[in-house]
């Protein structure tokens, strides 16, 4: 079975032991996933769960299957006494069930906010707009919350044993998967899911060392582990992709991918690849192959 595609910024690999036991949290009543969280963090811990409840019910829906996943919502000084990833904020799995993610806003989170005199007075004005948090500062919270249903998506490829092909192909299922929950029951929250990924974009490249779907498939790990901006760089992409499938095939294209990669066991070459995504899914994802390098910013 293929390994776990941790996160959507980086990857790390952390396997603590699927027994470990949650004694310093509080376990949340009444919800069809297990769902623990740091102190004072009820009312938090509830709207995540809560909306990770309500996507495996949606994709359920779609697909036939629903994952097993137990969601911990950890403060900042929880959270190394539950996961080895370092980096407080990134949502992540410690193992194929066991779902992290961040109680309160965080330097990672508030590190992604760019110079604001740096930017157009339009951008600028989204930005404020749909980033600002209830104590009137400017914070990625709202987009970084969303992730968690980008992880979910990993419970439902991972669990229900399909074969992704590549790995990059994995982020971008669960981006679609994300983009499609949003846009079918939480249209309020597509400002937050898009404009931080066209953000992102629209910085250019000319930090990043690596932009190919190539380099991401051949330097995955370290990409992830050591070139975190960049890895954002190829999240925000798949993000914006997932927008443009959604946009063309609609919600329908979640059973067509699943199906899909259900059943072609075999690893295909580049060019089958997209012959195989075209017939079997939809022309928008091969295209969006054959035109990532052509839509790359320099």
């Amino acid at each position: 079975m293929q390994k776990v595609i941790l996160l959507s910024i980086i990857l790390f690999s952390s396997i603590f032991s699927s027994a470990q036991n949650f004694d310093k949290l509080t376990s949340l009543e009444a919800k069809t996933i297990k769902t623990y969280y740091s102190a004072g963090y009820q009312q938090r811990a509830a709207t995540i769960s809560n909306r990770v409840e309500k996507a495996i019910a949606f994709h359920r829906q779609l697909v036939r299957f629903k994952p097993t996943v137990t969601l911990l919502v950890l403060s900042a000084a929880d959270w190394s006494s539950y996961t080895r990833f370092p980096v407080y904020g990134m949502p992540h799995y410690n193992d194929q069930q066991t779902l992290i993610v961040a109680a309160e806003d965080n330097p990672f989170w508030k590190s992604f906010i760019p110079p604001m005199d740096q930017l157009s007075t339009d951008l600028r004005t989204q930005i404020e707009t749909v980033y600002r948090n209830a104590k009137g500062e400017i914070s990625m919270e709202a987009f970084f919350d969303l992730l968690a249903l980008h992880e979910l998506g990993h419970a439902f490829h991972i669990q229900g044993g399909l074969t992704m092909q590549r790995k990059w192909m994995g982020e971008l299922f669960c981006n679609i998967l994300l983009h499609t929950y949003i846009a079918e029951n939480e249209p309020e929250q597509l400002p937050a899911l898009t404009l931080f990924p066209r953000m992102v974009i629209n910085a250019g490249i000319r930090e990043y060392n690596y932009t190919s779907l190539k380099d991401v498939q051949e330097r995955y790990d370290e990409i992830g582990q050591q070139h975190a901006k960049n890895y954002g760089w190829y999240q925000s992409r798949w993000h914006k992709s997932a927008g443009d499938i959604y946009d063309a095939g609609g919600k329908g294209l979640v059973l067509k991918l699943w199906n899909a990669f259900r059943q072609q066991k075999e690893t295909l070459t580049d060019e089958q690849l997209i012959y195989f995504l075209e017939t079997a899914a939809h022309k928008s994802i091969a295209d969006m192959i054959r035109n990532w390098d052509k839509e790359t910013i320099k």
